[in-house]
């Protein structure tokens, strides 16, 4: 393609120049996985060229980085080429700099604008993994279980504050409720386990 490429300039480990006034420069970076250092490694050397590309050894079983999609999107995003190479030698060009960046996810996005719209105050500081997930859905089979604390109810009771009651009592998705008579619904041990478990939850 006409360039002259050079190893190890400036600390990186390909520098290929094309032309003047001015030339094109394309940097390659290289490690023997896909992996977080050598995207870092591309972000700091974007500034100083025209194109990146990163370039790794292909894992065996085609399970290494190379074959998840976040981190092709993650590069195509940035700007990256990734070249995978294989035991052989040959390379594979698998995502080129001009590719263009993934599409957004409008179902993906409406669904999330519509949980936090829903969701009542911020119960849940992000990144927690081990107490499940304080969801709008939640929130809502607990006010209903806190408006039954002191007694059965009939779904209609509850519709005047909480919309979705009759659906939340008719699913029990979580085993908190139970029907005692026709339309009349109570609490069992783990719906009152969860008022405890969730005072603030209800408030």
């Amino acid at each position: 393609m006409g360039f002259s490429v050079k190893g190890e300039i400036g600390g990186c480990d390909l520098v290929a120049v094309k032309g003047d006034s001015p030339p094109i420069v394309v940097i390659g970076e290289m490690k023997l996985s896909f992996n977080l250092e050598l995207v870092l490694q591309g972000v700091d050397r974007a500034a100083a060229c025209d194109e990146v590309w990163l370039a790794a050894r292909l894992s065996a079983r085609g399970k290494g980085r190379e074959s998840d999609a976040r981190f092709r999107n993650l590069c195509r995003r940035l700007g990256f080429g990734m070249l995978g190479v294989t035991a052989g030698g040959d390379v594979q060009v698998l995502v080129s700099p001009t590719a263009p960046t993934p599409r957004r996810d409008a179902r993906r996005r409406s669904r999330l604008v519509e949980e936090h719209r829903r969701r009542q105050g911020d119960p849940v500081p992000g990144g927690g993994t081990r107490a499940p997930i304080m969801t709008a859905y939640r929130q809502q089979a607990l006010a209903c279980a806190a408006a039954m604390a002191d007694g059965p109810k009939r779904p209609r009771d509850l519709k005047e504050t909480i919309l979705e009651a009759p659906k939340i009592l008719r699913h029990n998705v979580y085993g908190w409720f139970t029907r005692v008579d026709r339309g009349i619904y109570d609490l069992t041990e783990a719906g009152r386990d969860a008022l405890s478990r969730w005072p603030m939850s209800t408030a």
